[in-house]
C-alpha cells in the first residue's frame, strides 16, 4: 500500500485514530484507504468518460451545425456542441489545477467562459449571433493558446491549438474592426474549425493514456 496515499487520506486517518492499538491501528488504516482509493479511482475514471463525451459532442455537433442549411437545426447542433464543451474544458481545468499545472487549467477555463459566452448568440440568427462569436473566438483564442505552450499534451495537439488559436484570434479582430464576417464565412473562421476539432482529439487521446 502507498504510504503517501495513506497520509492524504483524511477519511483513512479518522479511522485510524479511531482506534487505540498501534497495529490494529495501521491495518484499519490499510483497509480503510484500499477501499477510498477504490471509490476515487473510479470517480475519476466516470469523469474522464464524461469529459471525453462533451469533448466529441464539441467536435460532431458544431461542425455539423457549420454545414446544415436549416437555422433551427443548427441552433440546436450548436447548443449540444457548446453544451458538451463547456462541461468537459470545466473538468479539464479542474484536473489539471489539481496536477499543479496552472497555465493548462487556466487556459481551459478561459475556453469555457469564451463557448459559454457563445452559447448565449446560438439561438440567434447568424447575424445576430455575431457579436457573441466575436467575443467568444477572443476567448478561444486564448484558451487555446494557453492550453497549448506548455508542453502538457502531444506536439500534434499543441501545434493544432496553436494554429486554431491564431486563426480565431484573426477572426475576432476582423469582426471587432467592423467586417461582416458570419461564424460559417469562408476561409475565416471556418478555417479554424478543423484545428479546433483536432485539438480536441488529442485531449480525448490525452485521457485516455492518463493514469
Amino acid at each position: 500500500m502507498d504510504t503517501t496515499r495513506t497520509r492524504d487520506c483524511r477519511h483513512c486517518a479518522k479511522a485510524s485514530a479511531a482506534n487505540p492499538d498501534p497495529r490494529l491501528r495501521a491495518e484499519s488504516s490499510r483497509q480503510h484507504c484500499a477501499g477510498c482509493c477504490s471509490i476515487c479511482g473510479n470517480m475519476k475514471t466516470q469523469l474522464k468518460i464524461l469529459t471525453g463525451i462533451g469533448l466529441a459532442l464539441g467536435g460532431i455537433f458544431g461542425i455539423a451545425g457549420t454545414v446544415v442549411a436549416s437555422q433551427n437545426l443548427r441552433a440546436v447542433f450548436w447548443a449540444l456542441d457548446a453544451t458538451g464543451v463547456i462541461v468537459a474544458t470545466s473538468l479539464l481545468a479542474l484536473m489539471y489545477f489539481r496536477k499543479g499545472n496552472d497555465c493548462v487549467a487556466a487556459g481551459f477555463l478561459v475556453y469555457t467562459i469564451g463557448e459559454a459566452v457563445m452559447l448565449g448568440g446560438t439561438a440567434q440568427t447568424l447575424v445576430a449571433s455575431v457579436p457573441a462569436f466575436a467575443a467568444g473566438t477572443a476567448l478561444w483564442s486564448a484558451g487555446l493558446v494557453l492550453v497549448s505552450v506548455p508542453k502538457e499534451f502531444a506536439m500534434a495537439t499543441r501545434i493544432a491549438g496553436l494554429i486554431g488559436g491564431l486563426l480565431f484570434a484573426i477572426s475576432s479582430a476582423r469582426i471587432f474592426w467592423g467586417e461582416p464576417l458570419l461564424p460559417i464565412s469562408k476561409p475565416l473562421p471556418t478555417l479554424g474549425y478543423p484545428f479546433l476539432v483536432l485539438s480536441f482529439i488529442g485531449w480525448i487521446w490525452a485521457l485516455r493514456k492518463a493514469n
